[in-house]
């Protein structure tokens, strides 16, 4: 069974860094978006420079969308931390193979082999 303070400490510094990087790219498209509106009242605007920043815009808010889906699975594990359940299989209850959770904190499960059919 993994150490649970060890466990929280290694959560707690991912969820500030994963914080972290939320908050810039928060500010980026923020401020990319703050620039469009000022560019396109003093420039003509070609249809692949729009396309491009579309393109970059959507990927910048692609890669957020993830950022906060793994923030959410840090904070559910610390949450398991507190409430006695880290480390324990969510499905069937046996400890989580501390080699895996060593791998991935914020396993919910042990890699359970397909059944056959």
């Amino acid at each position: 069974r993994m150490d649970n303070d060890a466990a929280r400490a290694r959560l707690e510094a991912e969820n500030d860094r994963v914080s972290g990087l939320i908050s810039d790219l928060r500010d980026e498209v923020a401020d990319a978006t703050e620039g469009e509106h000022a560019e396109l009242a003093t420039r003509s605007q070609h249809p692949a420079d729009s396309g491009s920043e579309l393109f970059e815009k959507e990927k910048e808010l692609s890669i957020l969308e993830s950022l906060e889906a793994e923030l959410a699975e840090i904070q559910a594990a610390i949450g398991r931390i507190e409430n006695g359940t880290y480390g324990i299989d969510e499905e069937t209850g046996e400890p989580i193979d501390p080699a895996r959770l060593e791998a991935l904190p914020t396993a919910r499960t042990n890699v359970h082999p397909q059944n056959p059919r």
